[in-house]
This record gives structure tokens, sequence and C-alpha cells, in this order.
């Protein structure tokens, strides 16, 4: 299971105000570098963003849709990255004392990435998602510095 978590030393609310706001995805989110909204309204669920990934001079599309928007527990999303499948990522905000945890969860779900989870997969999302919340966690933490 590719389950990670990050204490941020920042109230709920500072996390919900990055999570919700598209145009900040590409901050905490690793490999993307632009995000914008699609469709809807973010992050209620259904909306939607498309996001650019770029590694040297490969660039490629992809969209995240909200499965769940469950303010103040939980938001789930869906990744579509084109021929590499979708993935299932839920990032649970619970309230640390004045402080917040953040659970990430994610399983691929479709195409080679569903078709191929393992145990190595699952590794190579954990270093993801430690980078990705240490991001976020810079994020939220930086905005009050």
């Amino acid at each position: 299971m590719a389950v990670r978590h990050q204490l941020i030393k920042r109230p709920p609310e500072a996390v919900w105000a990055v999570l919700e706001d598209p145009s900040r995805y590409s901050d905490w989110v690793v490999g993307t570098s632009s995000s914008r909204p699609k469709k809807g309204d973010w992050p209620k669920t259904g909306s939607t963003l498309e996001y650019t990934v770029r590694v040297g001079p490969w660039t490629a599309d992809g969209e995240t849709v909200v499965r769940l928007y469950d303010r103040p527990r939980c938001l789930e999303l869906e990744a579509k990255s084109g021929a590499l499948g979708t993935a299932r990522i839920a990032i649970e905000v619970r309230p640390w004392g004045d402080e917040t945890l953040v659970v990430v969860d994610e399983h691929p779900l479709r195409g080679p990435g569903g078709l191929l989870h393992n145990t190595v997969i699952d590794a190579l999302l954990q270093l993801r998602h430690r980078a990705m919340l240490r991001r976020l966690a810079d994020v939220i933490e930086g905005e009050t510095r």
C-alpha cells in the first residue's frame, strides 16, 4: 500500500486553502509543472483540472477529477495520465492539536499502472509521496513566514 503521512505545522484551514486552489496544484504535486481549471468549481465533486508534466524536452497533459470532496475530512481524486492510466489519490486532513496530519493513499486503477501494480510500484509511490507531502508542507508553512 502506498500510504504516507506528514505533520504540517499549521491548522487544517491552511491546508484546505492550498488543496482548494487549483492554481496551487503544481506547487505541491510532484511531476506537474502547471495546472489550470477545466470543468466545474474545484474541488467540488465532479470538477476537473488539467495539468502539464515536463521531463526535459518531453511534455504531457493529464487531468484530475474530484471523486469525493468531504471537507473537513478528505479529498479523493482520480488522476488520468493518458497512456499511463489512472490512479486514485485519497487525501485525509486530520486536526492534530494546533497542527494537521495529512495522509495520502494512492493506488493505480486502470492502464499499465493498474495491471503492473506491485511492491516495486508502491515503493516508487512512497518516494513520490514523501516529496509531495514535503512540498505541500513547505507551501503551507511558508505562507506564514
